[in-house]
């Protein structure tokens, strides 16, 4: 029995689509649990490309069993959607499971978020996706959410719906914003609700009886750690915690049933959306590696800014999620060039410090100090372990370790599966 949990170390875009893809092949069951479809992961296979928002990334292991836990919200018609691209693309042998505790998006959530986004200045703008994640959590706290048990039966999703409605057209109508008809979103929803209910149940049983079973579970979650609600850099976090430390919470199971997880790191640093970026820099080298890595965001297209890899924040996951082991992501896209930075530290009005300051006001006054590492020109695209690596490359992993303290558990040279090298197995 294990269970393995994927974190992304920074704030999202790490590869932890792939990494869970590639783990996934040896679990029994794949847990998203936070989030909704503002998360982008992408997965390459077979010279087929898929793009997932919702649905976890184990859904093309016909054997193995695929939840949306209870921590997530859901846009039912992106929902849908999603099931008929994979559908399309060929792939329909699946086993797929949606918690009864999880939480309905409805337009007038999506609405919400564009109206709050717009009303704030151009600097204070978090870069939300408008998917309506926000409000969507926003009703959980508040106790008034539509929950997926409510959403599949139709008297209490109507009556429910209605007092929703009503109270949010009052906020709408308050900034000169769109309302809605709570009618017109029943008669259009319901058809979701019927298609949703046979794949509605009880997650977290699900989940334990599988532990009790033996059996080996997956833990995936959304963005990255820095953009917990919690312990990210508040305010330019998302409205859930993507740590390890919310999967007992998120899914309904003892913290326990935890045996390893693995922080998903690029060679590098980037960040799509708007917030401070301690290591960002914006020349020719980043471009190339922009460029190279294709770095633009999977559900916005967005062109993500680059940073060298930043230590600080690393040891700042470690802390608040207990990472067992490092996956370092496309470090084949560092190849050419002439020196690798790693951001040991920051300068804070004079003053070197090792950790992400809770105001956001002070952290954007920080300043990264590097260690410099000679680079690498070979090509490492067919590398299959780390002993094929070049000097410089090996140096550069290694220094990662001794820094952080946890080792490198995976490296990756390349998109495609083969791509991944697995230094300790997990499953």
């Amino acid at each position: 029995m294990s269970g393995v949990v994927v974190v992304g170390t920074q704030w999202g875009d790490e590869g932890k689509g792939k990494i869970t893809d590639f783990l996934a092949a040896k679990a029994d069951m794949i847990v998203r649990f936070q989030g909704g479809n503002n998360a982008g992961h992408t997965i390459k296979f077979d010279g087929k490309k898929f793009a997932l928002h919702l649905i976890p990334s184990g859904i093309f292991r016909k054997d193995a069993k695929n939840i949306l836990a209870n921590g997530m919200v859901i846009n039912p018609k992106a929902f849908f959607e999603e099931l008929s691209m994979l559908q399309e693309q060929g792939v329909t042998d699946f086993q797929l499971f949606v918690s009864d505790r999880a939480h309905i998006i409805l337009p007038y959530h999506i609405a919400l978020d564009q109206m709050l986004e717009s009303m704030k200045e151009q600097s204070k703008k978090v870069g939300t996706t408008n998917k309506g994640i926000g409000p969507c959590y926003t009703d959980k706290a508040m106790r008034i959410g539509i929950r997926v048990i409510d959403f599949i039966n139709e008297e209490r999703f109507f009556q429910k719906l209605k007092q929703n409605v009503e109270y949010h057209n009052k906020v709408l109508t308050a900034f000169n914003f769109q309302t809605f008809d709570a009618v017109e979103i029943f008669d259009e929803y319901k058809s979701y609700a019927k298609k949703m209910a046979p794949y509605v149940a009880n997650t977290s049983k699900m989940i334990n009886d599988a532990f009790h079973a033996n059996k080996d579970v997956l833990f995936e979650g959304a963005q990255g750690a820095l953009l917990c609600l919690d312990h990210g850099t508040y305010p330019y976090v998302t409205s859930s915690s993507p740590t390890a430390s919310s999967v007992p919470l998120n899914t309904g199971i003892s913290p326990q049933k935890i045996t390893d997880i693995v922080g998903v790191t690029k060679a590098y640093s980037t960040r799509v959306g708007s917030g401070f970026f301690a290591t960002n820099f914006d020349d020719e080298v980043a471009n190339t590696i922009r460029v190279k890595g294709n770095e633009f965001g999977t559900t916005t297209g967005r062109p993500r800014r680059i940073g060298w890899l930043d230590l600080v924040i690393l040891k700042h996951t470690v802390n608040i999620s207990g990472l067992t082991g490092l996956s370092v992501m496309l470090l084949d896209v560092l190849s050419g060039l002439n020196e690798l930075k790693i951001c040991t530290s920051y300068t804070l009005d004079g003053k070197e410090i090792d950790e992400v300051p809770a105001s956001i006001e002070d952290y954007e006054r920080c300043t990264p100090n590097y260690e410099t590492l000679p680079g690498f020109k070979e090509d490492i695209t067919n590398v299959t372990s780390f002993e094929q690596l070049p000097r410089e490359a090996k140096n550069y992993l290694k220094r990662i370790e001794e820094l952080l303290g946890i080792p490198i558990v995976i490296f990756s040279v390349g998109p495609d599966r083969t791509q991944t090298i697995v230094l300790k197995e997990m499953m």
